[in-house]
């Protein structure tokens, strides 16, 4: 049976902003969907980050400051229980769907540092794997589509509803969703195994920070640095 057709574990969080080193969560959500795609399980997390929740923000996932500090858990308890779940979820060796992975896994890695819990990959002795992300493998399989890949974008291309956007929970299940179609459409990403999948996706992936980061320099922008590590940016190469 190929990944796509087996238990798979989406994730997905919503955050204060975009900068991993310095951003905060806000929600978490981890679910884990049966081969047909029915939920098999749910875990979702709100926290109080601990600093104001950007309007911005709050305008894109609904959760302002004053919500986040009346119901919100603390964070040290709610990023322990996130990075313990995922634990064992990768552990098990159940395939890990992120849209985005680099982002939500680097700064999942960044809240436990700054709260001195042990990281995802401290726990698993290893770089989280295996790991899919539908925006890597959506850029390998249709390199040259034109038009947006955020994960709206991806639903409506690969025909996957997504009923409440920035909600972590529809995201993370819209997330395995469009992994799933994007094995079913290409058997290329169908038939390797996951562990197989993460290695193709870590190639992918610096091929194509490489290829962005060759369009930079032609737009005249050649001190753009692009992130080729995935699906985390290394605390070291950010810090010292």
């Amino acid at each position: 049976m190929s990944w796509h057709q087996d238990l798979l574990v989406g994730f997905d969080l919503e955050t204060t902003g975009t900068d991993v080193e310095r951003d905060r969560i806000v929600t978490a959500a981890l679910i884990r969907l049966e081969g047909g795609g029915r939920a098999a399980a749910r875990q979702t997390w709100l926290l109080d980050p601990g600093v104001p929740v950007p309007d911005e923000a709050a305008a894109i996932h609904g959760m302002s400051t004053a919500y986040v500090q009346e119901h919100g858990a603390p964070p040290m308890t709610a990023i322990e229980e996130i990075t313990e779940a995922l634990a064992d979820a990768l552990r098990a060796d159940i395939p890990l769907v992120v849209m985005n992975a680099r982002y939500d896994l680097s700064l999942l890695d960044r809240e436990c540092r700054r709260h001195g819990l042990r990281t995802l990959t401290e726990r698993l002795g290893h770089v989280p794997a295996p790991v899919i992300d539908p925006l890597i493998l959506d850029k390998h399989v249709d390199r040259f589509r034109k038009g947006k890949r955020a994960l709206q974008a991806l639903c409506v291309h690969y025909g996957v509803p997504l009923n409440a956007a920035h909600e972590a929970g529809a995201d993370a299940a819209a997330a395995a969703g469009v992994a799933r179609r994007i094995g079913e459409k290409y058997p290329a990403v169908a038939g390797p195994s996951p562990r197989a999948l993460h290695s193709l996706q870590e190639t992918a992936a610096a091929e194509q920070a490489a290829d962005f980061q060759a369009y930079l320099r032609r737009s005249g922008n050649p001190e753009a640095i692009v992130e080729a590590a995935w699906p985390l940016i290394p605390y070291q190469r950010t810090h010292g």
